[in-house]
């Protein structure tokens, strides 16, 4: 079974290379009509990717798929459409002075066979809309999507069956060793979105074939209140940010920075907020499981860990209800005073888990974000514009919302895209068209050059106009 869908990857593969070769530059209305279908995917299959993706987490609300999955890709298709004429447009460039009358242009060229390999957390979005920057750009897409949600990735496949021919678009299912022999492929470019660690793989299989690589990751962001922020407003963003898909986000809060002795007084700010907004959890279609028993183990683990090492674990489970990891519903968690060498505080948690550090100034609030990796994401909530300033120029993350939690994500005007251990490259908008394209520069000599007295034999010619050029340039 492996072997064949090993081989069935190469077929799709080799396919869409020929492809590729007879139409190296697909006209606008050919990109237009690539998107159109695309967009016309994800309207008139809503309910079933909805279900599949209910099923394959055993509990996520359709309003949250239809929200954070569905409108986000929508919004950043009909973008491209919007923008694409001028982002294929060829530009001109200034043309320093020596080389004058000569011409300089930019030509946006596509690429030709992009990977996508895309997550299980939101697996409708994350494959769709690097698809959606990789066709307008004018390249052939092929997908790999995630074997934690089989019937999603099945529907993912057949939907795009449908819609598009197999050399335009094509999506491949299997597990981790089709992932294998998918990120080995000589791709023109290949995108990842996951863990580090993975990634770290993804990039040494991709180097193989000089692959040039976008990898979204992930890692521990961290959220900031500042002394002067609206705490009732940041605490219900943070609420609905870390149990936002049960926290199995990779822009989630990971970990919660307040200042010094309030951590009490707002973990059970905290709680009634997360309790408001789901006042039950096992019978809550509004609150979304945990994707698997491994993940709902690995979370339970954390926690009990810190419970056994003396921090103070508070659950949010306003019904008292018994949960389990058969049913993958995980209450929320809030941990205060967590040692730094537990899981909790070192690994991504990807759950319904929040630590709550205390800090004293900002200097150590900045210290404790640089002591770690690079983050995805960075939240910062205050009004002390001096703060905020010194907390935007010290510290480095891949993008950050202000005041809210990760609405510089759906912002298509703006680039997404981690730093460091959180990812290489960006997409989305203008960014993913160029991040899928060649930008090819051109320069077009004119036939009244004076280039050629600058050629063999030289003589005191050469060196006057040699002269001349060290002078204006």
């Amino acid at each position: 079974m492996l072997q064949t869908r090993q081989n069935t990857l190469g077929v799709k593969f080799e396919a869409q290379c020929r492809a590729f070769e007879k139409e190296p530059f697909p006209g606008i209305e050919a990109r237009k009509d690539r998107l159109k279908r695309l967009l016309a995917l994800t309207e008139s299959h809503e309910a079933e990717i909805c279900t599949a993706i209910d099923c394959d987490f055993s509990a996520r609300a359709a309003q949250e798929t239809r929200l954070a999955e569905l409108f986000v890709v929508r919004a950043g298709i009909r973008h491209a459409l919007s923008h694409l004429r001028s982002w294929m447009r060829e530009r001109r460039v200034a043309t320093s002075l020596p080389f004058m009358p000569g011409r300089n242009r930019l030509l946006p060229q596509p690429l030709g066979v992009v990977g996508i390999v895309s997550p299980w957390n939101y697996p409708f979005q994350l494959a769709i809309a690097p698809a959606t920057a990789a066709l307008a750009a004018g390249n052939r897409v092929l997908i790999k999507p995630s074997e934690l949600t089989p019937k999603f990735s099945d529907l993912l496949a057949r939907l795009v069956e449908q819609h598009f021919s197999p050399d335009e678009m094509s999506v491949v299912v299997g597990d981790a060793d089709v992932g294998k022999a998918f990120v080995s492929l000589a791709f023109d470019h290949l995108l990842f979105t996951g863990s580090t660690s993975v990634g770290r793989q993804v990039a040494l299989a991709a180097a193989a074939n000089l692959t040039p690589v976008t990898l979204e990751l992930g890692g521990k962001s961290p959220a900031i209140f500042d002394p002067s922020c609206d705490l009732d407003a940041a605490v219900a963003s943070i609420a609905y940010g870390k149990l936002l898909n049960a926290g199995q986000t990779c822009i989630a809060p990971d970990y919660l920075m307040v200042p010094q002795g309030q951590g009490a007084a707002i973990a059970t700010k905290l709680a009634a907020a997360m309790a408001k907004l789901y006042p039950r959890l096992g019978d809550n279609p509004d609150y979304t499981a945990i994707v698997s028993e491994r993940h709902h183990r690995r979370l339970s683990d954390m926690v009990a860990e810190a419970r056994d090492s003396g921090a103070a674990v508070t659950e949010v489970n306003p019904a008292n209800e018994t949960l389990g990891v058969t049913d993958r519903k995980m209450a929320p968690v809030l941990v205060r005073n967590a040692g730094d060498n537990l899981r909790l505080m070192r690994e991504e948690i990807f759950g319904p888990v929040l630590p709550i550090v205390e800090y004293g100034t900002v200097d150590e609030a900045i210290e404790h974000v640089n002591r770690g990796e690079r983050p995805l994401a960075l939240y910062w909530f205050g009004s002390d514009g001096a703060n905020r300033q010194r907390v935007m120029r010290e510290t480095v993350a891949g993008g950050v919302t202000v005041n809210d939690c990760m609405l510089h994500l759906v912002q298509e005007r703006q680039p997404f895209g981690g730093v460091g251990e959180s990812g290489i490259g960006s997409y989305h908008g203008e960014w993913g068209f160029r991040t899928f394209s060649k930008e090819k520069p051109i320069f077009i000599q004119s036939k009244l050059s004076a280039g050629a007295l600058l050629r063999p034999p030289y003589g005191r010619t050469f060196e006057r106009i040699l002269r001349l050029l060290n002078l204006i340039t």
